[in-house]
């Protein structure tokens, strides 16, 4: 993934409300600043922040570097796991920086589906040239019963931003 540029992160985490007991879920494989920053904006807010990391070196790497944060959780994770249903519906928002492959992503969005609460939002970093990518992405969230779907494209200089949202009572899951 290219680099976010942090300040206009911080603009995009305006969109997480003032509420108390919070919960962000990070899919992350590289960019320590992206993960530094949620971090800070999470425990600045009293919210909790879970990084779930596929890749070994950078899981690692962040274990290291928020071994004294209580409030962030670093996880390896498998996205190829069979359920992510650990926790229940335990997030709010869940970012999405890693890669996901193109034969895991259907699957990707039901899973995640049945963590993150109602109402809840999923945020879906994709590179900004890709437009069959994007489309791809919004027609399996719209297959996967996610609602109010909308591009943020005009934010970030390399990346656009894909925001829907899990309604409650929507289709049968």
């Amino acid at each position: 993934m290219t680099q976010i540029e942090q300040e206009k992160l911080l603009t995009l985490l305006g969109i997480v409300g003032p509420y108390p007991s919070t919960t962000l879920l990070h899919f992350a494989n590289d960019d320590i600043q992206s993960c530094k920053t949620i971090h800070r904006y999470c425990q600045s807010k009293g919210y909790g922040y879970q990084i779930n990391v596929a890749d070994e070196m950078f899981y690692h790497s962040l274990l290291e570097h928020f071994k004294e944060e209580a409030e962030t959780k670093v996880v390896s994770f498998d996205i190829a796991r069979p359920r992510y249903l650990i926790q229940g519906k335990k997030y709010e928002f869940v970012f999405v920086t890693a890669p996901i492959e193109p034969k895991q992503r259907s699957s990707f969005l039901e899973k995640t589906y049945e963590i993150i609460r109602n109402s809840g939002n999923i945020l879906l970093f994709i590179p900004k040239e890709e437009y069959a990518q994007k489309e791809e992405w919004v027609a399996l969230l719209e297959s996967c019963y996610f609602v109010a779907t909308n591009i943020i494209d005009d934010l970030f200089d390399s990346v656009d931003v894909i925001v829907s949202k899990k309604m409650h009572g929507w289709g049968s899951r």
